[in-house]
């Protein structure tokens, strides 16, 4: 394995629309979401870890997931832990991750990768990477990968590239979650990718750029006294992280940036952010019912999404297209077409209960 290759696996966020199974003190990332034996931030290491050495691996997370992390990562270390004491969005922890590898190896390129993404096609999407690797180690570029649209979901960013023979294409411009008749105009047009949110660049190139767009971020995490794999990380950190700007590495760098690049990708790609994207990737029975955890027994009931404790037995009649969802004490039945509103049914559930 190449010592120069390295990679930050994002892993603070909540996933508040797959409550009840997501919740703060256990989010989905440490969940078998589906069904296959191991959680999403396993799937996602071992998969990086196919290319990428274990130890140059690090994972940002919330302190507060600290235990979690390495009991279901043990080749993980505590010093491979990049423990944000505050929420600050994205921008802030890659900017603490390129510091921290920078200062361990000058000469590293990073993938920052989501850590409960669905990916079909492992042996393409590591491709993807090496390719993406090879280009930033040559070049002062910041890379993302644009995943090929199949609809015009308008639950994704765009990115438009400009057209050319290359396989890695410039990019134009980074659009944010668009309304359907404009979506369907970037469908038709083809120079538009979802934008995966994942991102591969050389340390120095994302330095570089953090200098360029964001000094004032820079000046608080970067105090020139090599404090990052000291004994001092941890307490500067602590002091030091929430003067940051709550602000994303979309907004803060790739929308500014002038040397940002798209590789298109289509290695059988799903964000798993609602229980509709999870229906969507699993095996479904004669009646379109998507089944995790349940023995079931489904009568005129089609096109349902069922999880629930491993074993637990479930019947449903007269039922079309509802997400059905067990977790401990509390059960969510609640129609596919409405499974935007779960976070808000979350919050409610929470201040009754």
């Amino acid at each position: 394995m190449n010592k120069n290759y390295y990679a930050v696996i994002m892993a603070g966020g909540v996933g508040s629309r797959f409550w009840p199974v997501s919740t703060q003190e256990y989010p989905k990332q440490f969940h078998d979401m589906l069904g296959t034996g191991e959680s999403l931030i396993q799937r996602t290491f071992n998969r990086i870890n196919q290319l990428i050495p274990s130890e140059n691996i690090l994972i940002a997370t919330n302190k507060r997931y600290e235990d979690l992390v390495l009991k279901q990562l043990p080749k993980t270390t505590q010093q491979q832990l990049l423990l944000e004491p505050a929420m600050r969005n994205t921008a802030p922890c890659i900017l603490y991750a390129a510091l921290k590898i920078y200062n361990q190896n000058p000469n590293a390129v990073m993938l920052v990768a989501p850590s409960d993404h669905w990916i079909e096609n492992e042996t393409e999407f590591l491709k993807n990477i090496e390719t993406s690797f090879k280009a930033s180690a040559k070049n002062d570029i910041l890379m993302t990968l644009g995943i090929q649209p199949d609809s015009p979901n308008t639950g994704y960013g765009y990115i438009q590239f400009e057209q050319n023979e290359s396989a890695i294409k410039k990019v134009k411009n980074f659009t944010e979650k668009p309304q359907l008749e404009k979506a369907k105009e970037f469908l038709s047009s083809g120079d538009y990718l979802w934008n995966a949110g994942i991102f591969v660049w050389s340390a120095k190139s994302i330095l570089n750029a953090f200098k360029e767009h964001l000094p004032e971020m820079v000046d608080i995490l970067d105090d020139g006294n090599n404090v990052y794999n000291s004994d001092f990380e941890d307490d500067f950190i602590k002091s030091n992280y929430e003067k940051c700007e709550n602000i994303s590495i979309d907004f803060g760098i790739m929308e500014r940036a002038k040397n940002v690049h798209v590789l298109p990708v289509n290695f059988g790609w799903n964000d798993l952010g609602t229980w509709g994207s999870l229906y969507n990737k699993l095996e479904k029975d004669t009646q379109e019912n998507a089944i995790v955890g349940a023995e079931t027994i489904f009568r005129d009931a089609n096109g349902n999404m069922v999880r629930t404790e491993s074993g637990k037995k479930v019947i449903i009649q007269g039922l079309d297209d509802f997400i059905v969802v067990e977790k401990d004490d509390v059960i969510l039945i609640c129609p596919r077409k409405d499974e935007q509103d779960i976070k808000q049914i979350s919050a409610a559930a929470k201040d009754k209960f």
